[in-house]
């Protein structure tokens, strides 16, 4: 598999205020907290992946993970179809290794956050990923691992258009380091028909340069 963890110079980005990623209220912010110690204590991935076999995963074998965990990654294999939609290829190995690079880029992506985005985000990351959040908050009753592509759209328009900004922030969230980790990737401006990025555009979102 040719390594796809290096993002072009001139790249897509979002709006994205990179200073303070994923806002949440008090009430929020302790309320993920709680979930992160829980998840923790009930056995849930915590260490990043490491590195992973690309036979299996379709991952760079030398990419080293140093965010994402191995919960993590099975979530965004669930989401990112539902989040990129017809933009993933239809050949089914073809659209693994786009689905894994992806994922790759994602997690260079967040280890280029600051500390406080990075907490945030693996608050949310555990929130989907500890069973008893994943179904009463996620209303995702199996594993991501066996979730469906309907089940994790449902999901992420419940989150969308519910009117609890704890949710609408951590769609947002999810939705756009997805987005620009696929979309900045140069080989994909095309499905979008973007020629470019303006160097202000790539300037405002750069923990994804070179990533």
């Amino acid at each position: 598999m040719t390594p796809h963890t290096t993002l072009s110079e001139n790249q897509r980005t979002s709006t994205l205020d990179r200073r303070s990623f994923l806002r949440t209220g008090l009430g929020g912010a302790l309320f993920l907290g709680t979930v992160s110690i829980t998840a923790g204590l009930s056995g849930c991935a915590t260490a990043p992946a490491g590195r992973l076999g690309a036979i299996d995963t379709r991952m760079d074998a030398r990419y080293q993970f140093r965010f994402l965990t191995t919960d993590d990654i099975d979530l965004f294999e669930a989401l990112l179809p539902a989040i990129l939609g017809p933009a993933l290829p239809e050949e089914p190995n073809t659209r693994r290794m786009a689905i894994a690079s992806t994922i790759e880029r994602i997690d260079a992506g967040i280890h280029k956050f600051g500390p406080a985005n990075q907490k945030e985000l693996r608050r949310l990351c555990d929130l989907l990923n500890f069973g008893l959040t994943r179904v009463s908050i996620a209303r995702v009753w199996p594993s991501w691992p066996d979730a469906t592509r309907e089940q994790a759209d449902a999901f992420l328009k419940r989150w969308r258009s519910s009117r609890i900004g704890l949710f609408n922030n951590g769609y947002m969230a999810l939705t756009k380091i997805s987005n620009v980790a696929f979309y900045g990737y140069q080989e994909n401006w095309h499905l979008s028909g973007y020629p470019g990025p303006p160097e202000w555009a790539v300037r405002a979102l750069p923990q994804f340069r070179n990533a």
